[in-house]
């Protein structure tokens, strides 16, 4: 291979998978790099889970709900998208890698998702980072893997930043940092916007879910309290970032935007080619599982 030219790894959904060290990645797609076939990983570990999720009290009646599996660290936290649930096939399929590798691993529901208490409504960015604070402080010990979907790749990054020295490492899936602040507010209307400065609720409308996601003026204003992509994002722990290409909810180049971010210099970009935004079929569960494999395998080797 010619000096300085990057190899990217090509698998069977044609995804691009990035070291970070350029410095204007946006360009590599047309950098005409060399190319190494990937297959696909033999043996899936198929998600199956009959675990009945337990609660945790965090003060004034309310409760989390959460599916915790023991096993050795670093452990795994898994931090579900807006408006999922911890019964996701995301979640399944690596609480059941976790457990065929005997690592520890958690999943859990934000307040007012899944089977945690509160309303949807009610919940923020902050009073959600704040419950994966508390599931790390109080149900795991050592170091910790987070991985993140969709909004839980911001969960996970305001979590580390919290708490730093318990983050051993990051897998974000489609991350979605600042969404609030740079793809719900441009999309609403001038009414949209008299409703919620008012007070009112705007029903927002998802091809993910039949009923309404209700937004407030007090999400988009909290969101706005812990925005990330503005500034550098002053972790150090080594991160793995994927993305589909064909994500009509959050563009790929967000991912792309966050490794610029990112303090550390240990940070790899998959991108998947036709890829959409949930990445769940079975070529991408395989992917993530190889991603998040190859991370625990590093830290191990570093721990000994």
């Amino acid at each position: 291979m010619a000096t300085g030219q990057k190899e990217y790894a090509v698998g069977d959904a044609v995804s691009a998978a990035l070291r970070w060290d350029l410095p204007q990645a946006g360009d590599m797609l047309a950098a005409g790099a060399r190319v190494r076939r990937i297959g696909s990983r033999k043996g899936a570990i198929m998600s199956h889970s009959a675990a009945t999720a337990a609660t945790i009290d965090v003060g004034a009646g309310e409760t989390l709900a959460y599916v915790r599996q023991p096993g050795t660290t670093p452990g795994v936290v898994f931090l579900t998208g807006y408006k999922s649930d911890m019964t996701g096939q995301k979640a399944l399929r690596l609480e059941a890698l976790c457990r065929a590798r005997g690592q520890a691993f958690i999943r859990f529901d934000y307040y007012g998702h899944g089977q945690s208490a509160g309303e949807f409504v009610d919940g923020t960015i902050g009073r959600w980072r704040d419950d994966a604070v508390c599931i790390l402080d109080q149900l795991t010990t050592g170091p910790q893997v987070l991985v993140g979907s969709s909004l839980g790749g911001w969960i996970m990054l305001l979590t580390a930043l919290m708490r730093p020295e318990r983050v051993a490492g990051l897998v974000g899936v489609a991350a979605a940092p600042d969404f609030t602040e740079d793809l719900i507010a441009p999309q609403l209307s001038p009414g949209e916007r008299a409703v919620l400065d008012a007070g009112g609720i705007v029903n927002l409308s998802s091809v993910y879910d039949p009923s309404p996601t209700p937004l407030n003026k007090r999400f988009l204003d909290n969101g706005r309290e812990h925005l990330l992509l503005r500034d550098e994002i002053a972790l150090d722990c080594p991160v793995r970032l994927i993305h589909g290409m064909q994500d009509a909810d959050v563009p790929w180049r967000t991912s792309l935007r966050l490794a610029e971010r990112l303090r550390t210099t240990d940070v790899e970009v998959t991108l998947v080619k036709d890829g959409e935004h949930r990445l769940s079929r079975e070529d991408d569960l395989e992917n993530l599982c190889a991603v998040l494999e190859e991370l625990l395998q590093r830290l191990e080797r570093k721990e000994r």
